[in-house]
């Protein structure tokens, strides 16, 4: 499935209003698993960093931007990502929102952007999976650091994190077709870390049974209902009523369980 297309119309409906895309992103913060983890890790990285510059390295739609942004009225945030359109959205929205002095976007690739020692934090959720030039990008990343500095990383794993084991009659992935990859093997993205000069590295499995579960009914079947037709647009605010509080449950479990396996990856390394 090409998933860009679904993301370009939950944009365009979102981008309405400022209050639309705020509160987009709060159900984003609900709905998506690896946002539980992430801000875990943030909240953690916030305490003992009270001034920070910050890149996101992938930025999206901008929610962890604007999260980030939020956390701590000192934190200076560049997002960087590859789509024109999306990078112009954002600048308008943050302009509305009054943090464009806080927070900035540009269109870069990260297999060539790096800047010396400029960040205290770089952020890449689920980004990796799409470059194939992975390792120049961690080169990149650690040369753009500063001393002391984390690398946050959320990213499928190879035990299905990219919904492998489904493909349609082409061979194509068959619920997201626009990953280089089918998942990190955990070890694998320890090593090629290391190799770009992170110490410290530590990788940890996410989406364990429950959380897969939540994903599959949070994420996967809307998506797929949304990639036949826009009409179920209609249809999603009931079919959330019923499984939005069992999906809060599996999101809950896969927080503060540890998992021997997992479909998702959350990755620290520090500089």
């Amino acid at each position: 499935m090409q998933y860009d297309p679904i993301k370009r119309s939950l944009g365009s409906v979102v981008s309405h209003a400022p209050w639309m895309r705020v509160l987009f992103y709060h159900l984003l913060d609900l709905l998506l698993l690896r946002s539980w983890h992430i801000k875990r890790a943030l909240n953690r990285w916030s305490r003992l960093n009270a001034k920070a510059s910050i890149l996101d390295a992938g930025s999206g739609f901008g929610q962890y931007s604007y999260g980030l942004a939020r956390l701590n009225g000192s934190y200076n945030i560049l997002g960087v990502d590859v789509k024109d359109e999306q990078i112009a959205d954002c600048n308008e929205f943050f302009s509305k929102i009054n943090l464009s002095d806080r927070v900035h976007f540009e269109v870069q690739d990260l297999t060539k952007y790096k800047v010396d020692n400029a960040y205290d934090l770089v952020l890449s959720v689920d980004v990796m999976e799409h470059i194939l030039e992975d390792e120049q990008v961690f080169r990149n990343f650690y040369a753009s650091m500063r001393e002391g500095g984390m690398l946050l990383i959320s990213t499928p794993s190879d035990l299905g994190g990219s919904d492998s084991d489904e493909h349609d009659e082409d061979g194509a992935h068959g619920f997201i077709d626009e990953h280089v990859r089918d998942g990190y093997n955990i070890n694998d993205i320890q090593e090629k870390l290391a190799r770009a000069g992170f110490k410290n590295v530590n990788a940890k499995y996410s989406y364990g049974t429950s959380g897969h579960i939540s994903w599959v009914l949070s994420m996967k079947w809307p998506i797929t209902m949304l990639g036949i037709s826009k009409a179920f647009f209609v249809v999603l605010p009931f079919y959330y009523v019923v499984f939005f509080p069992w999906c809060l449950l599996l999101n809950i479990l896969d927080l503060y369980m540890s998992h021997r396996s997992g479909t998702g990856l959350i990755v620290e390394a520090y500089k």
